[in-house]
């Protein structure tokens, strides 16, 4: 919901990477253990994933890590990748952003001597809040039934999985003004929609 509510301030797409075919060819390459198509593949996608992994993590050093780890994950999957069946620059996307995940959860709060937690708030919602939480999440995709599937997927991408313009103009191959176009119709709908069920 947070993200929604600041919808119009979301940042600015990546340029354009290379064609499609040009990385669907690099990727069967790569499958082939062809460390040529990997060094170019690295040097025409590691800026975008970058910035996947950046907008996740929050933190430049990390981030530079996990990258290192996603282009061993890509060379060891690169098998997996099926030309026609999934976008390149999405599917090595989805392989970046699985990662970073699996590091969001890695992440622990340092401990706490029990001596120093009697105090402490349970952080988790009250049964208040959950319903609420749980009313505004049913308003909303009630509002978003009211999209086109389309439409809801591009909204439901950009404003709540954090993908910029460019990832969405790639996945429904159409330029990016059209994209801030359809966003910005969305999200007034959306907003139409979520005062009426509010009244």
């Amino acid at each position: 919901m947070s993200n929604l509510t600041t919808a119009l301030d979301a940042p600015a797409p990546h340029p354009p990477m290379d064609g499609e075919v040009e990385l669907s060819d690099l990727i069967c390459r790569v499958a082939l253990r062809d460390r040529g198509a990997f060094d170019r593949l690295y040097l025409v996608t590691s800026r975008k994933l970058f910035g996947v992994a950046l907008r996740m993590l929050r933190d430049p050093t990390e981030a530079e890590d996990a990258i290192q780890d996603v282009y061993v994950r890509i060379w060891q999957k690169a098998a997996r990748f099926r030309p026609g069946h999934a976008h390149p620059m999405s599917w090595l996307i989805a392989i970046a952003r699985n990662l970073c995940i699996d590091r969001l959860r890695q992440r622990k709060a340092p401990a706490v001597p029990i001596t120093d937690a009697t105090d402490v708030a349970d952080p988790a919602p009250g049964p208040e809040a959950t319903t609420a939480q749980s009313q505004q999440r049913t308003q909303l995709d009630n509002c978003l039934d009211k999209l086109s599937a389309r439409k809801a997927e591009a909204v439901r991408s950009a404003y709540m999985e954090g993908y910029s313009y460019q990832d969405l103009a790639d996945r429904f191959q159409m330029p990016i003004n059209t994209v801030r176009t359809w966003l910005r119709r969305s999200l007034q709908v959306l907003r139409d929609c979520l005062k009426e069920s509010s009244l």
